[in-house]
């Protein structure tokens, strides 16, 4: 269906190379799911493979796209040209009155296709389903999806996790859902940096996810077991030898020249002794090597940080939320206190940012906390014209901005990533640039808006450690199933009359 062949990409301003002789064939009912941390070029991979032309601009590619049949590219973000257009106006090419089956399973009305409503002012997850909605009205034969399920609502969650399975399309998509990866995912393409990003390695697994961590763990263990075991056996070996070579060059030196004959059978012996040792060298040749693998990230929040448990935190009322005019909830209460940790889900456009957002304009000027913010939209915080290292100094004196380094380099980011403009890097790199953030100021109470959206599937387990961990409060957006379910105490949905208690 669709077949990559001998795929090399590298970086034009630092000629890294993210991809190197990659070939690969997208079959019929694959179901093929990119993984890697951020920055290690999966979505450069994916515009590669849909249009050449997408990446000129910052890329070096060689290599093969061989196909005959349509293909539909849906882009991580919303391109900005569309965001004055309206809904009506986005559509407007479409027959999108043949296919009120498709937004039905969207939760999108035909008055919602036909409204004047701003694309730039919908929710994060209204952007994806009316791309994803006009992506199959344009009947493609194979999908490729950049975080499809970026700021999906739980209930689209399950719809597009359906829909995957159950389609006859080859789909290969980016994605950070760990739960979306473990029910859908036939096909693992594992993009890797390794040793410090100087070398790179695209693994393929056609199977379950959860099958390939098993594999990939037992594998790896496997492979260090031998590697040890070899260099222990070569180092007894090595000293076994080492005492017969010092006893034959200690008779060679002590023999007397009245014992020819005894020196010819030492010569003998000594050349015995040199051709085993060089024999062991050319085994040591050989040797499987150690498994490289890329690091997880290391980050965790100081174990000092903590509030009262009986503090109030947050006596939030409020009336009536509005959105452009128009009521989206109310009634709402919300209360919390300590270091309890809440997570908030509901449907797109229920208006959470909203509502987290006058949540922190009530909670910034307070002083007997402190409190981080990490937005939806980086943008509303990181000056995507300054480097990571200029963010943070902005901020922080000279020793935290060491600090800063160390962390950053825990967190994989190479020199260059660390001087160069934030605008450049991933969405992944740039959340990391706001939890490292958030751990320099030493905040008490968090408000995150969709914190793990961005984070891949291996990072994702230890930045939910490190807030499950963290002894103030959180108050969270989320639809990622794992975060609510592992870092949250209380889950509530933000519905037409308020806030409710969820069950997972």
């Amino acid at each position: 269906m669709l077949e990559l062949r001998n795929i090399n990409i590298s970086l034009k301003n630092d000629s890294r190379k993210i991809v190197e002789d990659f070939s690969f064939t997208l079959k019929r009912g694959d179901k093929a799911v990119i993984i890697g941390e951020e920055g290690n070029g999966k979505s450069t991979l994916l515009k590669f493979i849909y249009d050449k032309s997408l990446v000129d601009g910052y890329c070096d590619c060689q290599g093969d796209i061989i196909t005959k049949y349509r293909t539909a590219y849906l882009p991580q973000m919303l391109e900005k040209e569309n965001y004055d257009k309206s809904a009506a106006e986005f559509f407007e090419d479409k027959e999108y009155y043949l296919y009120t089956d498709v937004l039905s399973k969207l939760g999108l009305t035909l008055d919602f296709i036909l409204s004047e409503q701003k694309l730039g002012t919908m929710s994060g997850g209204e952007k994806v389903k009316i791309q994803l909605a006009s992506l199959l009205m344009d009947e493609p034969d194979i999908l490729l999806l950049d975080e499809p399920t970026n700021d999906l609502d739980i209930d689209t969650l399950r719809w597009l996790e359906k829909f995957i399975s159950e389609s006859s399309l080859p789909i290969l998509y980016i994605s950070h859902d760990e739960t979306l990866i473990e029910n859908t995912a036939n096909v693992i393409l594992h993009m890797e940096q390794l040793i410090r990003k100087s070398r790179c390695r695209i693994s393929v697994a056609r199977c379950p996810y959860s099958d390939y961590l098993s594999y990939r763990r037992e594998n790896f263990a496997h492979q260090e077991q031998v590697a040890e075991k070899q260099r222990e056996d070569y180092k007894r070996q090595m000293e076994k030898w080492r005492k017969i070579y010092d006893k034959v060059d200690h008779e060679q030196r002590s023999i007397t020249r009245q014992n020819p004959s005894g020196g010819r059978l030492l010569k003998k012996k000594m050349h015995t002794v040199l051709s085993m040792g060089k024999r062991f060298e050319r085994e040591k040749e050989n040797f499987i090597d150690y498994p490289l693998e890329e690091e997880a990230i290391i980050t965790k929040f100081d174990n000092d940080i903590s509030l009262p448990s009986g503090k109030t935190v947050l006596d939030f009322s409020l009336n009536s939320l509005n959105i452009c005019g128009k009521c989206l909830s109310e009634n709402i209460h919300l209360f919390v206190s300590g270091n309890e940790h809440i997570g908030i889900t509901g449907k797109n456009g229920a208006g959470k940012s909203t509502l987290l957002s006058l949540i922190r304009d009530k909670l910034k000027n307070r002083h007997d906390i402190m409190v981080a913010y990490m937005p939806q939209n980086y943008e509303e915080v990181l000056d995507y014209e300054k480097s990571p290292i200029e963010h943070l100094a902005e901020n922080y004196a000279k020793e935290e901005i060491t600090k800063a380094r160390t962390y950053m380099g825990s967190m994989r980011f190479t020199h260059d990533e660390m001087t160069g403009k934030i605008g450049n890097l991933s969405g992944g790199q740039k959340a990391k640039i706001l939890f490292l953030d958030m751990v320099l100021q030493r905040a008490n109470v968090l408000l995150l808006d969709e914190p793990t959206r961005n984070f891949s599937p291996l990072s994702a387990p230890v930045v939910r450690k490190a807030l499950s961990d963290f002894g103030g409060a959180v108050i969270s957006i989320s639809h990622d199933r794992k975060y609510l379910h592992e870092v949250c105490d209380k889950v509530y949905q933000l519905t037409e009359n308020g806030l409710f208690p969820y069950q997972l």
